[in-house]
């Protein structure tokens, strides 16, 4: 379906902004994100392409910034709890191969950004490495003025192609 982005009235998102060329949309995002004056669907949006970036080049410096220390990785998907701390997760991107790497096309998108107020941010998005398709709930959270990743909650399927 079409993206959906939610806002509260009162933080001032400007809707006319996102409308146009997708090109023209991601250079307001990148002037925007040194701007602390910048609604904060810019900043988050931002957010969530480095979050795609370093999933598909395996980059765990890039998402190590991009997710707070304390941030924790769950998933349920397979009948259990799956749940690691940064401590755990970054090195295993680290070791493996990157999508980009293998030539993987990319398929991520998101699919919504939803604020809880100011500071509080959800971002649901797709993604895929290798066979599996994965619908990401990303929650955000803005500390010393960075929209800094707290919890990555999951759930994944595999592509039927390679079932």
């Amino acid at each position: 379906g079409e993206a959906r982005i939610f806002y509260d009235p009162a933080m001032a998102v400007n809707f006319r902004t996102l409308r146009g060329r997708l090109s023209d949309i991601f250079a307001d995002i990148d002037a925007a994100e040194n701007d602390p004056a910048a609604p904060p669907i810019y900043v988050a949006s931002t957010d969530v392409h480095d979050y795609f970036d370093g999933l598909h080049h395996s980059d765990a410096d890039k998402l190590g910034q991009l997710f707070h220390p304390q941030a924790i990785y769950a998933c349920g998907t397979e009948g259990s709890l799956i749940h690691m701390t940064m401590d755990q997760y970054l090195p295993m991107v680290a070791k493996r191969p990157s999508p980009a790497s293998r030539g993987e096309p990319r398929r991520d998108r998101i699919l919504s950004i939803e604020f809880a107020g100011p500071v509080t941010a959800l971002a649901r998005v797709e993604c895929a490495i290798g066979p599996k398709r994965f619908t990401d709930l990303l929650s955000f959270i803005k500390l010393d003025g960075r929209w800094r990743l707290i919890a990555k909650v999951f759930h994944f399927d595999l592509d039927p192609a390679a079932a």
